[in-house]
């Protein structure tokens, strides 16, 4: 299990499963936030959080809303807009518990330019 949390608490999450691997994409918002993401089905996450505690931000193809608190700033996650055609979702293992993802394979993804894993 993944537990992690904005820094001031108000946003939490759970993951049920341990990831295979996380995601260090470099798209155009990836890089700027210095993302490390943990992706699974939306069944295996629980997030705990004020209706109005996160700031919602939408870019590119719109299909993703990345949310994060609105006390502390911290981006927490991401959550799939088109979800009857996909049912996943990710947080933002950087605001996990080190021990949490201690060994876990870190996988770079091209999100800018190929949208392919390049290791």
């Amino acid at each position: 299990m993944i537990r992690g949390s904005c820094h001031c608490g108000a946003v939490t999450f759970e993951l049920s499963e341990t990831p295979k691997w996380l995601t260090n994409c470099n798209c155009s918002i990836c890089r700027r936030i210095g993302a490390l993401w943990a992706h699974a089905p939306t069944e295996k996450f629980k997030l705990s959080y004020p209706e109005d505690g996160t700031i919602d931000y939408l870019c590119g193809d719109r299909t993703l809303v990345t949310k994060s608190c609105k006390t502390c700033g911290c981006t927490t996650h991401w959550e799939n807009l088109d979800r009857p055609r996909y049912k996943h979702m990710a947080v933002n293992c950087r605001m996990a518990d080190p021990k949490d993802i201690a060994g876990l394979r870190i996988r770079r993804f091209d999100g800018a330019e190929t949208a392919e894993f390049v290791d």
